[in-house]
């Protein structure tokens, strides 16, 4: 039986990620994907480094990780662009919400600033007319994430990381875990398999959430920025059944990425019309011009969710060296790498740079936040 310090489930780009951080700690690592590196839900990420201000916990995570992200921006794998987020306030009474939102990416590092709507449409001529105002966040990134987690997979392997590709987890043992091919490895296990959480941790809730995505042909300089209403994070953490917001990602190459919706407890992976019409006619609403261009693609994906949608970080209770990276919901590239090294530096018994109770699995649990 082969001994490792730690032995990660799941080459999604959290578990890449999470890798990639422990071997760069001197970690033994293994580990185990049984699809393709940067599959499931990485593979149809939008791919955004945006920092959602709804929830303070969520935030701290988010703006930790941006600043990890930073080094990506010279490596050419990364599709690193700097676009910046265009956050579009459609009514007078949406504007409110504006100076508190500057305030609270302010508190934490983040520059933003307010837009009138000329100055909107004077950076995004596309806009359709009428459109109240919004607040420009310059320093927001998008990246490729299959392309990340493949490198993030291969440098950990540089490092000496022994990869188990195209194997499947089939239990937790006492000593570690157990694949489907017979093999037996000894040491601390990191669960990081998203929505399949449940196949070897069954106590620990986890619901998927279909989406959608559509790219379209290449039509570069049609939209610059990221362009997101104001209500993406009314959508993306509310709980009804299905709801759509206007999210549109210009990509390097330049074609267009437009979403995005969500619903619960569909396991179809099948692209539903239906519900592609409501998010395009969403997007159309704020961006007209869309409707004159050529769609390639439409395809789906499952985003992992916790009840309280913060993710899970960190010891599993009532399981000897078990641990947990999972339920990132749509952030998940965003704040894979600052999870990865936050549960690096609490494995290794160091203080992390943010305060990791509040993502402690053991609160879905118990329910009880760990003191």
């Amino acid at each position: 039986m082969k001994r490792f310090d730690l032995i990660v489930v799941g080459l999604g780009i959290v578990g890449a990620a999470c890798a990639d951080a422990a071997s760069a700690a001197g970690l033994k690592v293994a580990a185990i994907e049984s699809q393709r590196i940067g599959g499931g839900a990485t593979a149809a990420a939008m791919g955004h480094l945006v920092a959602l201000d709804d929830d303070p916990e969520e935030l701290a995570l988010a703006r930790y990780s941006q600043r990890l992200w930073e080094p990506f921006a010279a490596l050419p794998e990364a599709e690193f662009s700097r676009c910046g987020t265009l956050w579009i306030a459609r009514e007078a009474s949406e504007e409110t919400a504006i100076a508190a939102k500057i305030a609270r990416l302010a508190a934490v590092g983040i520059a933003a600033r307010a837009l009138d709507a000329r100055e909107l449409r004077r950076l995004e001529p596309e806009l359709a007319p009428g459109l109240a105002g919004g607040l420009l966040v310059p320093g927001d990134a998008v990246v490729y994430p299959p392309n990340v987690a493949r490198w993030l997979a291969a440098r950990a392997q540089e490092r000496g990381a022994t990869l188990h590709l195209q194997r499947r987890a089939t239990a937790l043992t006492a000593s570690g875990l157990a694949l489907d091919d017979g093999t037996q490895l000894a040491g601390r296990v990191l669960v990081a398999t998203g929505c399949a959480l449940g196949d070897l941790l069954p106590e620990l809730p986890m619901r998927s959430r279909k989406g959608h995505l559509v790219i379209t042909d290449r039509y570069p300089g049609t939209v610059r920025h990221q362009i997101l209403e104001l209500g993406y994070a009314a959508s993306a953490h509310g709980n009804d059944q299905a709801s759509v917001a206007f999210n549109v990602q210009p990509r390097p190459t330049g074609q267009l990425l437009i979403g995005s919706s969500r619903e619960f407890d569909s396991v179809d992976a099948t692209a539903s019309l239906p519900m592609v019409r409501r998010m395009l006619l969403r997007a159309f609403e704020f961006l007209p011009a869309l409707r004159a261009l050529q769609a390639l693609r439409i395809w789906t994906g499952f985003r992992p969710t916790t009840d309280d949608g913060k993710p899970y970080l960190g010891p599993m209770p009532g399981r000897r060296d078990v641990w947990v990276a999972a339920g990132h919901e749509g952030l998940g590239v965003t704040t894979a790498l600052g999870s990865a090294q936050l549960l690096v530096d609490l494995m290794q018994e160091r203080e992390p740079a943010i305060d990791a109770r509040p993502y402690f699995p053991a609160r879905a649990v118990d329910g009880a936040r760990p003191s």
